[in-house]
């Protein structure tokens, strides 16, 4: 875990959360906290060197979206937490994000098939107009069961693997493939929670 040695805000204000996102999966997620949530894309580059291990790749992801957000944020409204994540699927070595096309998302899920991978998501939470920032990651290891190559089309047919990294939704359609995890459920879906409260806490603030 990285973090400044900036001394955070007041806990007691009143405190917002900025999801530096557009996936309705990290929405719907983030709502569990029971704060209020505003919801603004970072559209940041995801462009990283070949030759970071998935662990930088996620952090510093999740830190580029969070701040690209935090620098656009207008000043007031009390304390507004910015909230960033990145999601990758690591095999053998090969990080697997979002499939280019179809074929591309059947090369994965081929691969994927009958074996072991771990899923890593960074999160990273930037205090609005604070110098104050934490970063940190998960890691998940998930089993996909044996597939047919039929299998394998007809679930790219439906469109649900173009926007997942790995091309498999854990949390939709794509549960059909996982025959196990070990770890965090929430981090294959794209959220942490659990790392996410940690890292609020670091701010002062208790959930739950």
């Amino acid at each position: 875990m990285s973090d400044s040695t900036a001394t955070f805000g007041d806990p007691s204000s009143q405190v917002s959360l900025v999801l530096a996102s557009s996936s309705p999966r990290r929405s719907e997620l983030i709502a569990h906290l029971g704060l209020p949530v505003e919801v603004r894309p970072s559209d940041a580059s995801e462009e990283v060197p070949a030759d970071w291990m998935p662990d930088r790749i996620v952090e510093a992801l999740s830190l580029r979206k969070a701040q690209a957000v935090a620098e656009r944020l207008e000043a007031g409204g009390g304390r507004r937490i910015v909230v960033g994540s990145d999601t990758i699927v690591v095999l053998d070595g090969e990080v697997m994000g979002k499939p280019r096309d179809a074929a591309d998302a059947v090369r994965m899920l081929s691969g994927l098939a009958g074996r072991v991978h771990e899923v890593y998501t960074g999160v990273t939470c930037i205090e609005a107009g604070a110098d104050a920032v934490r970063t940190a990651h998960r890691v998940t290891r998930v089993r996909i069961r044996a597939l047919s190559p039929v299998q394998i089309e007809r679930y790219v047919a439906t469109g649900e693997p173009m926007d997942k990294a790995g091309a498999y939704g854990i949390q939709e359609l794509g549960a059909l493939l996982v025959e196990g995890i070990e770890g965090d459920y929430f981090n294959v879906v794209g959220l942490p929670l659990s790392l996410l409260a940690e890292l609020l806490s670091k701010f002062g603030i208790e959930r739950p």
